[in-house]
């Protein structure tokens, strides 16, 4: 009998995930100790911010979101007061303003894809609530000093709890983000390299190929998003962070390359000749070979082997067509950004000071997405707002703040891994209300007051709620336990064990957490296809911003990483079989790189004629893309590749960096006119 995962996490717990509960019950203890001895107004705020440092338990991810939890932290307090120093003989105005601070800042946090940053809006929008709303339930005793009061204890015990989870992660069992980028990064090689292998073999099929591209894809972005903490691990942080970036950006480029290599055989077998087919055989062997040795040094012995092998194949050529000479041209580059791909991973390691600093993976930002979890996080809020001023309830407090804090944590998920998720934790919240009633107020209303009582009966609680938050899939339930736990029993100097107030709070968390559910439910993001259609358009932009940027393939591949996830989490959620919204994507990275090869190609005959005609080509570019999205064929392309070409050799005679620029034309008018014709069939 197959157990539940729940079950199986709290019954059969590895080691890793035993360490992780023990940690954060120290980390819990240790910042209430500290709250309790500082004589902090709400000691139970600084354990919320212990707890919330749990969720990635390694060392530079953990400093990095102590220091994102306390500057959101410190802002929102500050915003807290601006509203009460304006609006505090005027709660309704001030219930406005704090609800269009809490919508900006969810609203903003759809603008970010690192977790540690969205966790920093949650934290402004938390603390911008407490100080308002704590301060207007007591107006006869606000005054400006009691304001600042307020604001000063939340922050503090915010920082509290950011501190102590940050020192015992440090001390206490370290596990680093070095450890974590290693391993995802041997992962997407091995992947990119098998990814490579099936894009040149004629036997492979579609749904192997976008798999693999899939998996690469979520491994890039979560690679890209710890790239960021791993400065925080010493001396030697920053050059494993750029190593991580480079490593990301490279990869992109290798799907931009393969995928041209693998589609032109596919698409147009007539003309592939001997020679080139011959080369491709040779490439995905050695791509095997690659992947299948251990150490760096034997992989970059191998991918160096390769270009060796594209250089002979090159020289062997007889009367072949322009279009094989430029595809030969393109496998020495990929080649060339496989052995940089290789490089970036030995630094995660090794420094290595000669390798140049990539732009890291942008996230795709989308105001029409930032706009609607905006909005539906504010109708979170304003419902428990409606809530607390029809009945006076202190209650309503706690259905005002923490959904808000999962609003925004949780707003970048699907809408059917957010369905599940939100299922998950408000089953933890029902188990959380009997057990801090029950247990925790039973137990701690008979003991002596004792501190270490008061740790001990604590600790059972937490490390089984730890040791689910452990596990990715049952971290829910986990955190449904925890929070809720030490909201209803406030453990502090000053319990009053009110059993009334207790439940108040509980039914108070439940109801929020229900409410959030139901609105999610009822207010969805766009459709996909919306959606997909924005991404597109979003692409033909940058494709027209090439010329802009003195490292343009860096930054159009930081700007494709996201997008290109998106497009396939989008195709995957539709249930269609052939993913042409993701292909379509991966077009549009490949024409980027070809525009941008054509640049380097023609860097000494660019002249005014030269950059009229390729300013004007590149907007066709584009707009050509756009349109086979549509199923339309733009006769204009090849008009204007024309034009430009005939400007290229006007400028100077033509040279071996320009031998290739009319194979480059064909190679994309056939991409698009094949593209077209897929999409008018659909």
């Amino acid at each position: 009998m197959t157990l539940h995962p729940l079950l199986a996490q709290l019954l059969m717990p590895d080691r890793s995930s035993v360490i992780f509960a023990l940690k954060g019950v120290v980390s819990v203890v240790l910042a209430l100790y500290v709250a309790m001895f500082l004589q902090l107004d709400r000691p139970y705020w600084a354990l919320v911010s212990a707890i919330f440092l749990q969720i990635r338990p390694e060392s530079g991810l953990v400093t990095e979101k102590a220091a994102c939890q306390i500057l959101g932290s410190v802002l929102g307090g500050g915003v807290g007061i601006l509203i009460l120093a304006f609006f505090m003989p005027y709660p309704l105005l001030a219930l406005a303003c704090l609800t269009l601070w809490i919508g900006l800042n969810s609203a903003a946090s759809s603008m970010v894809h690192n977790i540690n940053f969205i966790y920093a809006f949650a934290m402004s929008g938390m603390t911008a609530g407490l100080v308002v709303l704590l301060v207007m339930i007591t107006p006869n005793l606000a005054d400006s000093r009691a304001v600042f009061d307020i604001a000063q204890s939340r922050i503090s015990e915010i920082t509290v709890g950011a501190l102590c989870a940050m020192l015992v992660s440090q001390l206490l069992w370290p596990v680093t983000v070095k450890a974590s980028l290693r391993r995802h990064a041997r992962v997407v090689i091995n992947d990119t390299l098998e990814y490579l292998s099936l894009e040149l073999d004629p036997n492979s099929t579609h749904e192997q190929r976008h798999q693999h591209a899939d998996q690469i894809l979520e491994t890039l972005v979560v690679l890209n998003d710890d790239s960021s903490a791993v400065a925080y691990e010493g001396p030697e942080g920053p050059g494993r962070s750029r190593a991580a970036n480079l490593l990301c950006n490279k990869v992109l480029s290798l799907l931009a390359v393969t995928q041209i290599m693998g589609r032109f055989p596919r698409n147009h077998p007539d003309l592939v000749s001997p020679a080139f087919s011959k080369l491709l055989e040779d490439m995905r062997a050695h791509f095997i070979k690659v992947a299948e040795v251990d150490s760096f040094e034997e992989s970059y012995i191998e991918a160096q082997a390769l270009r060796r092998a594209l250089l002979e194949h090159r020289a062997a050529y007889v009367n072949e067509s322009a279009i094989v000479i430029r595809l030969t041209q393109t496998a020495a580059e990929l080649v060339a950004d496989l052995a940089m791909v290789l490089r970036a991973y030995n630094a995660l390691e090794n420094r290595d000071q000669t390798l140049l600093k990539a732009s890291s993976l942008k996230t795709h930002r989308d105001p029409l997405v930032g706009a609607v979890n905006g909005f539906r996080t504010a109708v979170v809020f304003l419902i428990g707002a409606a809530v607390w001023l029809s009945t006076g309830s202190l209650a309503a407090i706690m259905l005002m703040i923490m959904p808000v804090v999962f609003s925004v944590m949780f707003a970048r998920f699907s809408r059917v891994v957010l369905t599940s998720i939100l299922r998950r934790l408000l089953l933890g919240v029902v188990v959380a209300i009997p057990v801090a009633l029950l247990f925790g107020m039973g137990l701690l209303s008979t003991s002596s007051g004792d501190f270490e009582l008061l740790a001990l009966v604590l600790a059972g609680p937490y490390f089984v709620a730890l040791l689910a938050l452990a596990n990715r899939e049952t971290l829910p339930y986990g955190l449904g336990l925890c929070i809720p736990f030490t909201l209803i029993v406030q453990p502090g100097n000053h319990m009053t064990f009110n059993m009334e107030v207790a439940t108040s709070n509980a039914l108070g968390l439940f109801v929020g957490i229900s409410i959030l559910y139901w609105v999610f439910k009822l207010i969805t993001p766009p459709d996909g296809q919306l959606m997909q259609r924005r991404l597109l358009e979003a692409t033909a932009r940058d494709l027209t911003g090439i010329d802009f940027h003195r490292r343009p393939e860096n930054w159009f591949n930081g700007r494709m990483g996201e997008r290109l996830l998106r497009l396939a989490n989008y195709d995957q959620s539709s249930g269609s079989s052939n993913r042409n919204m993701t292909d379509l994507g991966f077009t549009g990275l490949n024409i980027g790189h070809m525009s941008i090869r054509l640049r380097r190609r023609i860097k000494n005959h660019r002249s005014a004629e030269v950059d009229a005609k390729l300013a004007e080509w590149q907007q066709v570019l584009a707009d050509t893309y756009l349109l086979s999205s549509r199923g339309i064929v733009n006769a204009r392309f090849r008009e204007a590749s024309a034009g430009l070409l005939r400007a290229i050799y006007d400028a100077k005679e033509p040279d071996a960096q320009t031998a290739t620029i009319e194979g480059m034309f064909e190679r994309m008018a056939l991409t698009f006119e094949r593209t077209a014709r897929m999409f008018h069939q659909v």
